[in-house]
């Protein structure tokens, strides 16, 4: 075939034909897609295609990346990379009533008044139906697609770029101009209902297997190793926020932001819509719920976002969901069944949690055969008994739950719940303490299952991060007996690991490295992973601000613990009991004698911490020996504001290797710019030895 050899010389006409069709076939795909207003027929779509095809495969010289014949482009993967998340893809918290509708407009407009903002009659949302679907964020650099990754824990994702591309709804380039230099955004993918339908009828008629419900169908198809497979499901996106942007001033505005998003070809829904107070808010809810049935998409309630997004930043985020948005679901889906037994399942603090086991039924799209009951209270008030007839919900949770006895179908013999006298794990005595709800096993880390829990929460991500150690290898290091306490874990050698099942000598290798990695953390991690008694993320990170050093700490008392931001008499008196006991004392000297360290936040001048307090920090380039999120961290700790786009409200851009136009944009706007290693309160050198 003419000019189809390696290295032929392409005729101009041929490259200049190659490209017409490819910009007409982009403009197709954005009225398609985007504005949908198909401006021609479905078989004249499928024709400038297949000239296209064919005229790349005649000079293959031709093919571009961005090319709309290239979404299929890639050989079946062997597993996911893992891809980490610049800016963390958090998750919401819920509202189920009006009520607490109407609180979150209160903690808003009062962090916001608090913070000198005026605020008006009323606050402005984006309102935005909650899609049911795999949330993924997507990357695009100089205008084109680079890579796709699933939420994963909201640090870090797998890397489903093979599979994103073949959605067709998603652009492989971004229409228009002015691109960014990075813009990740976020999305949800779904399948449309009725291309659900239609794609389960296909199948049950090869006698093939069908999808249980729409959201199952988009993260399974989002999960498949060969992305032929995934090219012939039904998928479909609407992208809702941004990630790491480099090189755009961000409209101030999320109903904005969606709108340039869709301009650059960026699917939104169409259904978003700005509203005024809880009022405004409630009306949208209840005319979504109204249209609920005629939508193709599932949803499972509305999203409420603060319209400005300065009043993002002013409102922040707590642990991992922002404060300026939530979630307000609607009303759960429920259904009946038959309670057949309860067992008693052991946590990490020695709380044993009831677990309802059911006759299977099908509610909320999911076959429900275990449900949660709680607590002890909880059996008592709905006076629920074995042999009884319940109804379960599922409100769009991992875990359903049992609500509600249908009392007249009580059968004769319906057997009373006994909480157990001693741990259904190691046999130890059970208490239950006045005023509390949860009976615990008094085992403490004699009993192997909260052994186990501690060690899963100690090596967690948002914890010491020890990669490697997951659940199969702490239960095999408990019920060996290799491991009594987390300190234990850096006693481990390579000939211990070897003896354990699934372990090489690499496997070994690389789990004694993570371990020695983790010793260089943070206090607020360390404290995360001790695993106090209603100590999260977010009160860890209080305490170790305020008390600046693990031994103010150790020793303080309640009234002292109750001067901390957010933290009430219930948890400064879990603190005050988890230091007074001298297992856990001899646990947390042992972890210390073992290297684990970090840096002192009290060892910060006050001159230092004080000149960045309320600064507006921007970073970006490369940092040697710090990850962008370690950064972030320790400015916060300084008192600094960290954003993410450069803009006139900016006062500081660090650098590191390799910075791109946000450096160019703060020289624009006379910035000042300063290097990271001209930053000895940002240097781990300098910090560790503090």
């Amino acid at each position: 075939m003419a000019g189809s050899g390696a290295g032929a010389r392409v005729p101009a006409k041929a490259r200049r034909r190659a490209e017409a069709l490819r910009e007409q076939l982009h403009d197709h795909n954005y009225r398609y897609y985007v504005l949908d207003e198909p401006s021609i027929p479905d078989a004249e779509y499928d024709r400038l295609m297949q000239a296209l095809r064919e005229l790349e495969a005649e000079h293959r010289e031709l093919v571009t990346p961005d090319s709309p014949t290239q979404r299929v482009g890639a050989s079946p993967a062997t597993s996911f990379a893992e891809v980490s998340h610049a800016v963390p893809m958090q998750s919401l918290d819920n509202a189920f009533s009006i009520d607490e509708l109407r609180e979150f407009d209160r903690r808003v407009r009062q962090r916001l008044e608090s913070a000198g903002e005026e605020v008006g009659d009323a606050i402005e949302y984006t309102a935005e139906p909650k899609l049911d679907g795999a949330a993924v964020s997507v990357r695009y650099e100089n205008g084109m697609l680079a890579w796709a990754a699933t939420r994963g824990d909201g640090v870090t994702g797998e890397d489903v770029t093979h599979n994103v591309r073949t959605i067709k709804a998603v652009p492989l380039r971004l229409s228009g101009s002015d691109h960014p230099a990075v813009l990740e955004a976020r999305a949800e993918v779904f399948m449309p209902r009725a291309e659900f339908e239609r794609y389960n009828a296909a199948a049950r008629e090869r006698d093939d297997r069908t999808f249980v419900n729409p959201r199952n169908a988009a993260a399974g198809s989002l999960r498949q190793l060969d992305p032929q497979v995934t090219a012939q499901r039904p998928l479909d996106i609407f992208f809702f926020g941004l990630g790491e942007v480099d090189g755009w001033e961000v409209p101030d505005s999320q109903s904005r932001m969606l709108e340039q998003l869709r301009t650059w070809g960026l699917r939104t829904c169409p259904d978003h819509q700005r509203v005024k107070g809880p009022d405004g808010c409630l009306a949208y809810y209840e005319a979504l719920q109204a249209r609920r049935a005629e939508l193709d998409y599932e949803i499972d309630g509305v999203v409420y976002k603060v319209d400005s997004r300065r009043w993002h930043e002013v409102l922040g985020s707590v642990s991992r969901a922002p404060r300026w948005a939530i979630a307000h679901k609607f009303p759960a889906q429920e259904e009946i069944t038959v309670l057949k037994s309860v067992e008693f399942q052991v946590g990490r603090t020695g709380a044993l949690t009831p677990v309802a086991r059911l006759e299977p039924v099908f509610v909320g799209g999911v076959t429900v055969s275990n449900a949660t009951l709680h607590n002890l209270d909880e059996i008592e008030r709905l006076d629920v008994r074995v042999g009884d007839t319940v109804v379960v919900r599922r409100a769009g949770d991992v875990i359903p739950q049992v609500v509600q006895v249908v009392a007249e179908r009580r059968p004769k013999g319906a057997r009373r719940i006994k909480p157990p006298t001693h741990c259904p794990v190691c046999g130890s005595d059970v208490a239950r303490p006045a005023g509390e709800a949860v009976a615990r096993c008094v085992g403490g880390l004699y009993c192997s299952a909260q052994r186990k829990e501690a060690l899963r929460h100690f090596a967690s991500r948002r914890a010491m991060d020890i990669d490697g150690l997951g659940t199969r290898l702490i239960e095999q290091l408990v019920d060996g007996e290799f491991v009594k306490t987390p300190a234990d874990l850096y006693d481990l050698d390579q000939q211990t690991l070897m003896s354990l099942e699934r372990m090489g000598e690499k496997s070994a290798e690389n789990l004694l490295a993570a371990l020695d990695h983790s010793r260089e953390t943070t206090l607020p991690r360390f404290l995360f992973a001790l695993g106090i008694r209603s100590v999260g993320e977010a009160t860890a990170k209080a305490l170790a601000e305020h008390f600046g050093d693990l031994e103010p700490l150790m020793a303080a008392d309640e009234e002292a613990l109750e001067e901390v931001p957010d933290v009430g008499p219930i948890v400064a008196a879990h603190v005050r009991a988890f230091f007074a006991e001298p297992h856990n004392l001899e646990v947390v000297r042992a972890l210390v004698g073992k290297g684990v360290r970090w840096p002192s936040i009290g060892s910060v001048q006050a001159s230092v911490k004080s000149w960045w307090s309320g600064k507006r920090v921007v970073i970006t380039g490369t940092l040697d020996g710090l990850t962008r999120e370690e950064a972030k961290d320790k400015l916060e700790r300084l008192g600094a504001k960290v954003t993410t786009s450069v803009s006139q409200k900016t006062d500081l851009l660090i650098t590191g290797k390799d910075a791109g136009s946000k450096l160019d944009k703060a020289k624009e706007l006379g910035i000042r710019v300063v290097e990271i290693h001209e930053l000895p309160e940002l240097n781990p050198q300098i910090e560790s030895t503090s």
